[in-house]
């Protein structure tokens, strides 16, 4: 069987890191979550990050696919650039991959998770509803698995990603 690039998207607040987790633990999976690339980079090198964190990314997913590892990439992966790239990895290292969307279609439960939302990446300040709002986030273009969390709990939004999983 060919290790799997699991590469998850979604706004900030949507339940995608949740659910990114639950399928590591479940699969035996490397976790790669941006935000923690991302502030590590902050911290030790001092400067913006801008697309460090994602390039740095690929590199480590790749390494663990190429020794027939199924990698979970947990980010925003906002843009068709980024989604392509995450495909890229998987194609280059010969792995199979799932493009999987996290979303919350419920504009007040999404508006409540983000307000209450603890950050878990120490010195990473977790981002304001304004800012969900306000952040680039492209349509998608290409086939995918998507998730609604709105109203489920994280245990039912698990059983239908690992159903939606197992029917591709």
């Amino acid at each position: 069987m060919n290790p799997t690039l699991y590469i998850f998207s979604g706004l900030p607040g949507s339940g995608k890191s949740t659910l990114a987790k639950a399928l590591a633990k479940y699969t035996g999976a490397t976790y790669l979550r941006i935000d923690t690339v991302e502030q590590a980079i902050r911290d030790l090198c001092g400067f913006d990050v801008e697309g460090e964190g994602y390039a740095l990314s690929y590199r480590v997913a790749a390494d663990n696919l190429v020794l027939e590892n199924s990698v979970i990439a947990d980010s925003c992966n906002p843009i068709e650039l980024t989604r392509k790239e995450w495909r890229d990895v998987a194609v280059k290292a010969r792995a199979d991959y799932m493009d999987i969307e996290v979303k919350c279609s419920d504009v007040m439960e999404h508006q409540q998770r983000v307000e209450a939302r603890v950050e878990e990446v120490p010195g990473l300040a977790p981002p304001e509803w304004q800012d969900v709002l306000d952040r680039e986030y492209h349509r998608w273009e290409s086939g995918r698995i998507v998730i609604d969390t709105a109203g489920r709990s994280i245990d039912e939004s698990f059983k239908d990603l690992i159903l939606a999983l197992n029917e591709h």
